[in-house]
């Protein structure tokens, strides 16, 4: 008698399966692909659209790197080191840099 059971258990999980296949196969059939060239127009306007905001990030950072920069070579020139003016030049680039590949990025793609 127990094997009977396990064998009606069995066959009822196969039929289970065997209609998830169906329904699978059923729905791939009304499922297509989207054109591909809207999808990559709906990303470049959602890129464009979080642009000016990515840019203020960008500020925000080097005026963030701005300040500790100056705090460094602020404290550098204090001790006395030789190499202040080096310090000084790399930390007020990086700032520079970062302002004008925003910049760039900006104008280079017309945004």
């Amino acid at each position: 008698m127990g094997n009977v059971k396990w064998g009606a258990e069995r066959l009822l999980r196969r039929a289970k399966h065997a209609l998830a296949v169906a329904v699978m196969l059923g729905l791939s059939i009304y499922t297509y692909a989207q054109d591909g060239s809207a999808g990559i127009r709906e990303a470049n306007t959602k890129v464009r659209g979080y642009f000016d905001d990515g840019t203020d990030l960008m500020y925000a950072v080097g005026a963030v790197l701005g300040l500790i920069g100056a705090v460094k070579v602020y404290q550098k020139w204090n001790a006395g080191d030789p190499d202040t003016s080096k310090v000084a030049a790399a930390w007020f680039g990086s700032c520079i840099f970062l302002v004008v590949v925003a910049t760039v990025i900006k104008s280079f793609f017309g945004i």
